[in-house]
């Protein structure tokens, strides 16, 4: 049997990370995790080839070696993946086509006959059957959520490592947490269920021995969700660093009740953690209230924040606008609150209703849903029809992203996280991609772009009183670049 694993091309978005890619001379910030896993669940005699369209382009050839074509892909990857499908389909070879996109909104491809729904674990050895004797049904579903602790190590042989910036590893899936408009639980449950320890190990070996050194995302929905086992992982990945001396970072994402506990706080900084992505959504009692994130109230979520960075902690931060609670002060509230907390990463999104979610349904019961969600975070877009002004939410929208990565708020932001910051833990490898980026930003960000004397100022400073957060600076200071362009294009 032969399969063809493809998957479609990102957009532009705010974590595609785009206009910084050839500072460090990558062609795409993270491969397929979903698609590389199901590809070791396949049996070992079937002949399997892979692309990636952010790598390089998908040959008619190619298709027609396949005797199936495997597609995944993410809601944003929507028009991408359609083109994809259509191709085969004009080809005459079949798809099987799994991963968010299609397990909420497979009934919008009609030109795909078979859909994997939900994790593939619990219906592989099924469609694996069905495939060799050439009768694969239109729908797989799996009964129950997988075992987790079954699930093998990515075939990252079929990838290039190098064209990536960083390599994806997964830990648990699920999230305790029940969040109005977040689609976690709809696809992978509320009880995080998790690998063991020397499972994840064992994905970190087997990157090692593909010749990664650099950054590991842990992909979970929430790294805490279940603090028990996310400490015992902690302790071993402690263990696992002394043993082999490795310069692997890592950054995930979890609750903002990270900041609770002081004992996991400091694990994930031991075993090298430099990272985390926060829901903190609003400064809005009322907006926290509406959208069910009970994690986030009654507590002061700058001081959290502040926690964070304060134990060696960068905190990435999501933030929505939009809510039906948001009165025309939200976008300078959001303003102030990212600025004071020194949240340099703040993707700001409007509220979206995605498919099966609880705030989906509501707004279909109340008659006010629009159209589908297109999946990027920072499109201006709304699909349902808003409480505040349709035009002044937009309008604010929009020059809230402008003015929090214009460069001289967007450098004053770095020098509040900075002082905040205490770096902690291991220190991290110094790869050739970093003095390239260096010396990329010192032209583009130095010289020739406006706002070169605020990263002149930052860099500078940074030198000579904190010299340990350098490369924090000038990291930030290039992916300010970034950011700038996504908030322009809006």
């Amino acid at each position: 049997m032969k399969i063809l694993l493809v998957y479609p091309r990102t957009p532009a978005t705010f974590w595609s990370f785009q206009h910084v890619l050839p500072f460090v001379a990558k062609r795409a910030a993270f491969p397929p995790l979903g698609l590389l896993t199901v590809a070791a669940m396949l049996p070992a005699d079937w002949e399997l080839q892979f692309v990636d369209h952010n790598i390089g382009s998908l040959a008619d050839a190619q298709i027609l070696w396949a005797d199936y074509v495997f597609l995944s892909g993410m809601i944003v990857h929507r028009e991408a993946a359609r083109e994809v499908a259509r191709r085969c389909a004009s080809l005459g070879r079949a798809v099987v086509a799994g991963g968010p996109l299609f397990t909420t909104g497979h009934a919008d491809f009609p030109e795909i006959p078979h859909f994997v729904c939900g994790e593939a674990e619990g219906v592989m050895e099924e469609l694996v059957a069905d495939l060799a004797r050439g009768a694969p049904r239109a729908i797989y579903r799996s009964a129950a959520w997988p075992d987790v602790r079954a699930t093998p190590v990515p075939r990252w042989d079929l990838v290039r490592v190098r064209d990536y910036v960083t390599m994806p590893v997964q830990f648990s899936r699920g999230c305790p947490f029940e969040c109005e408009f977040c689609d976690i639980v709809v696809m992978n449950g509320r009880v995080p269920r998790t690998k063991t320890p020397a499972q994840v190990v064992r994905e970190l070996e087997a990157l090692r021995a593909a010749g990664w050194r650099d950054r590991v995302f842990i992909v979970d929905d929430n790294f805490i969700g279940n603090r028990k086992r996310a400490k015992e992982l902690l302790r071993e990945l402690i263990l696992w660093r002394e043993r082999c001396a490795s310069g692997i970072g890592f950054l995930t994402e979890a609750s903002v009740n990270l900041a609770d506990d002081a004992e996991l706080l400091g694990l994930m900084v031991r075993a090298g953690f430099k990272k985390v992505f926060l829901g903190l959504e609003t400064p809005s009692p009322e907006g926290l209230a509406e959208c069910g994130k009970q994690q986030n109230r009654s507590r002061d979520l700058k001081e959290a924040t502040r926690i964070l960075q304060g134990a060696g902690l960068e905190v990435m931060g999501g933030f929505i606008v939009g809510f039906d609670s948001d009165g025309e002060d939200i976008f300078q509230r959001q303003f102030e609150f990212i600025q004071r907390s020194g949240v340099v990463t703040a993707m700001v999104g409007l509220l979206n209703a995605l498919p099966q979610t609880a705030l989906y349904a509501r707004l279909a019961r109340e008659g006010r849903l629009l159209a589908e969600s297109c999946g990027n975070n920072t499109a201006a877009a709304v699909n349902f029809v808003t409480r505040l002004d349709r035009d002044i939410l937009m309008q604010g929208y929009r020059e809230l992203m402008r003015r929090l990565y214009e460069p001289r708020d967007y450098y004053r932001r770095i020098r509040t996280f900075l002082a905040a910051y205490r770096p902690q833990g291991p220190r991290l490898r110094l790869s050739w991609a970093d003095v390239r980026a260096f010396a990329a930003s010192l032209w583009l960000l130095g010289v020739w772009q406006r706002g070169r004397f605020a990263y002149w100022r930052l860099l500078t400073a940074t030198l000579f009183t904190s010299p340990r957060k350098f490369g924090v600076a000038v990291e930030l200071a290039i992916l300010g670049h970034h950011f700038r362009k996504v908030a322009r294009g809006l």
